[in-house]
């Protein structure tokens, strides 16, 4: 177990020393990460059209770009993103980590953009933080949305996800030990 941890650790350091180098200020960060945002749904909307529509169509959306690595048992990531409230347009910076164990081996960069159909889904999202704990796969349609969230997976009552990596959407979510919290610098 200690040496479990001990190599979690270290993953999580190795994935820490690849990631972008950030802004020096608050403010350089935030717009390093709401372009990033921006980037990311221009891709989604290229891969996925209709997607366009629920993101804007709904009580709100978060985009993460997350950046992870998988050595022999264990992994882990992390990452930085932004939720907004489309009734109030109202910013929430956020970060993500992420802990995987299973036998594999590489380095992953995806992005991953929610889709909250109540105004209840995306408060406990921004307030509460979310940890799952498990794996969503396939992508759906629902008939409220007709077909507006297709390539996404429900994820939670309310809550649709797409998962988008280099090959485009992911034909499968993997959500396994990740938590999503408000980052206390930027907000």
């Amino acid at each position: 177990m200690k040496r479990l941890f001990t190599l979690l650790l270290t993953l999580v350091l190795v994935v820490s020393a690849f990631s972008v180098a950030s802004a020096a200020t608050a403010e350089e960060k935030r717009q390093s990460i709401r372009k990033a945002a921006n980037d990311t749904l221009d891709k989604l909307y290229q891969l996925q059209p209709a997607a366009k529509a629920a993101v804007e169509g709904n009580a709100g959306y978060a985009v993460f770009n997350n950046f992870g690595a998988k050595i022999l048992v264990a992994g882990g990531g992390k990452g930085k993103g932004l939720a907004i409230n489309n009734k109030t347009k109202a910013e929430v910076f956020m970060g993500m980590a992420e802990v995987q164990v299973g036998l594999g081996f590489g380095i992953k960069e995806f992005s991953v953009v929610f889709v909250f159909e109540t105004e209840d889904a995306f408060n406990t999202f921004v307030n509460t933080g979310w940890e799952f704990g498990g794996q969503a796969t396939a992508a759906a349609t629902d008939e409220v949305s007709g077909g507006a969230l297709a390539g996404a997976a429900s994820i939670s009552p309310g809550v649709w996800m797409y998962q988008i990596t280099k090959k485009g959407l992911a034909l499968e979510v993997t959500v396994k030990g990740t938590r999503y919290y408000k980052d206390g610098d930027l907000n």
